[in-house]
C-alpha cells in the first residue's frame, strides 16, 4: 500500500493545480490538516515537505505554508520520478509497451557510461510511453545486473523503480541529467508518433543509490510538444 503522506501530497498538489488553493494563499494549518486527513502531525509534515521540495508551497516560519504559482510546472528537471508516477500525477491515460528486454554485455559506450566491466551483465530495456493514445516517449534504459538481478516484462510495464524500492528494498537517491535537442533517429520514427516533428528532446540520466553506487543509465527521448522541462531551485543557506 502506498505511504499515506504521498496520498495526501498528491491530493493537495491536485488541489493547487486545479486552483482550489490559489497562488499566494496559505494552506490550512498543520493542526487543521491533521484533523482533515485523520493522521499524525509527522505524516502531514512529510507531505508538506514533499510539496515544498516540488515547488508547490513555500514554508514560512510563523506564517505557515504559502501556495506558489505552479502553472509552468510540467516535467521537473531536478526531480527523480518514474513515468508511471508522472503520468498518474498528470491524470492522463497512459500505457507502456516493452519493445526490448535483454541481458547483454556492455559495449565500449556502455562501459564508459555505467563504469562497467566488459563481461558485466547489463539489462537493456526499451519502452515506448503512450499518453492519450499518442506514443510520445522512447525510454532506453540500462541497469547493472549486479544490483538488479532479475527483470521481467511485467515489471518493466509497471514500474522498475517501484520494483527496486518496494521489492528489492534499495533506496534510489539522485541522478545526474543532461538534456539535448537533436534530429529524430530512424528508431525514434519507428516507435513514436512524430509526423510533423523534426526535433526530439533527449534526456540522459545517470542514476545512483543512496550509497552513491551508479546502477542505471537512461536515454529518454521525448516528442517536444507535450512537455515543458522546468526546474524549481532553492538557494541553500550559506
Amino acid at each position: 500500500m502506498q505511504n499515506k503522506y504521498l496520498l495526501i501530497y498528491r491530493e493537495i498538489a491536485d488541489k493547487i493545480q486545479a486552483g482550489t488553493f490559489k497562488a499566494g494563499e496559505k494552506l490550512p494549518s498543520e493542526h487543521e490538516l491533521v484533523q482533515t486527513y485523520s493522521t499524525s502531525r509527522e505524516t502531514i509534515r512529510k507531505a508538506l515537505n514533499q510539496l515544498a521540495q516540488n515547488g508547490y508551497i513555500q514554508k514560512v516560519q510563523g506564517k505557515g505554508s504559502i501556495v506558489l504559482d505552479t502553472q509552468k510546472f510540467d516535467f521537473p528537471v531536478s526531480g527523480l520520478v518514474s513515468f508511471k508516477e508522472l503520468a498518474d500525477n498528470l491524470g492522463e491515460s497512459h500505457k507502456t509497451y516493452v519493445e526490448k528486454l535483454a541481458l547483454i554485455e556492455p559495449d565500449d559506450f556502455l562501459q564508459t557510461q555505467l563504469h562497467a566491466l566488459p563481461q558485466e551483465g547489463i539489462w537493456e530495456v526499451h519502452r515506448v510511453r503512450e499518453i492519450e493514445n499518442e506514443r510520445i516517449i522512447l525510454d532506453k534504459d540500462f541497469f547493472k545486473q549486479m544490483y538488479v538481478e532479475k527483470l521481467t516484462e511485467e515489471i518493466c510495464r509497471n514500474s522498475i523503480y517501484d520494483y527496486i524500492e518496494n521489492e528489492l528494498h534499495m533506496m534510489i537517491s539522485f541522478a545526474k541529467k543532461e538534456i539535448t535537442v537533436g534530429e529524430p533517429t530512424d528508431e525514434d520514427r519507428k516507435y513514436l508518433d512524430l509526423e510533423g516533428f523534426s526535433n526530439i528532446v533527449v534526456v540522459k540520466n545517470y542514476v545512483y543509490f543512496d550509497d552513491a553506487s551508479l546502477f542505471q543509465y537512461t536515454e529518454s527521448r521525448h516528442r517536444p510538444d507535450r512537455f515543458k522541462f522546468v526546474d524549481f531551485a532553492r538557494r541553500s543557506s550559506v
